[in-house]
């Protein structure tokens, strides 16, 4: 295992980076060991350079080489990659997880930050998580068999029923939260999804994040301000709300969307992403 000391600086630096708030998810990060969920090496990582486009790739056979906020590629016939904790910490930060909360995360690869987040809610918190793709689910499971608080499942993570729960975390691409997501989120519960839109590569989209939190008065919402590219959650993509978020997203106005309302109502001036069944509105709740 890497140095201690290494593992530490690595949760300094995501820290510095994202300025996380949870004590416990930089503790997390400090604790689980990378190197084991991102296959033998060398391996590939992927960096991005000051005024570059294009992420830098470096073979490295050193594992404190992981400890830093890049990628690390698990298959690049697929660009299928690890991925930077720099894009992931905000969104467990998100999650506001404490020990004993329970978790769905639809889209956890090969475990490492499903593994982050049952470190935070111990033994007394219950983790399902979710791959679609067979070999994936695989390595998670047996990346994953240390921790007797997380359940793995083998399926499209749009179609598996969350429980009800205290956080979900959606780590793929959707146009829309189900409905069952937002009805089995507990109070003071938060939901993470990505809302992305196609672009003309296969199986990935590129969007905003959205955070929901569920309140007495109703449901919270608010983008974070770094847009995502991120493979597709295909059960869970609807042709409309796709068009509809993709001018949306084009006109810049995410940052002025506050609440997520379910009640029936026409188009109102607030609105800022009508559909039948839920409504991003620019009116705060109250």
């Amino acid at each position: 295992m890497v140095a201690s000391h290494i593992r530490q600086r690595y949760a300094e630096e995501i820290r510095t980076n994202t300025h996380l708030t949870s004590p416990d998810l930089l503790k997390a990060f400090a604790t689980v060991p990378r190197e084991e969920f991102v296959g033998t090496g060398p391996w590939k990582v992927l960096s991005r350079v000051l005024g570059q486009m294009e992420p830098q790739v470096a073979d490295v056979t050193d594992p404190a080489e992981l400890y830093r906020d890049v990628a690390i590629l698990l298959d690049s016939s697929r660009s299928l990659a690890n991925g930077n904790p720099g894009t992931l910490a905000p969104w467990l930060d998100a999650l506001k997880l404490s020990a004993g909360k329970s978790v769905f995360h639809l889209g956890c690869g090969t475990g490492y930050y499903t593994a982050i987040m049952a470190e935070i809610v111990g033994p007394k918190g219950r983790i399902t998580t979710v791959e679609i793709d067979p070999a994936l689910a695989a390595q998670a499971r047996a990346n994953l068999s240390r921790y007797s608080n997380v359940e793995v499942v083998q399926g499209d993570g749009g179609t598996v029923d969350t429980g009800v729960t205290d956080a979900i975390l959606i780590n793929a691409g959707v146009t829309h939260s189900r409905r069952s997501w937002l009805d089995n989120l507990k109070l003071a519960g938060s939901l993470v999804l990505p809302l992305t839109v196609e672009f003309g590569i296969p199986h990935v989209g590129k969007g905003m994040v959205l955070r929901v939190s569920r309140l007495a008065s109703g449901y919270a919402a608010k983008f974070f301000p770094v847009p995502v590219m991120i493979y597709s959650c295909s059960s869970v993509r609807n042709p409309e709300s796709g068009s509809l978020l993709s001018k949306l997203f084009m006109s810049g106005s995410f940052s002025s969307v506050k609440s997520l309302r379910r009640d029936p109502h026409s188009s109102e001036p607030d609105c800022w992403l009508h559909t039948p069944t839920f409504c991003l509105s620019t009116r705060p709740l109250i």
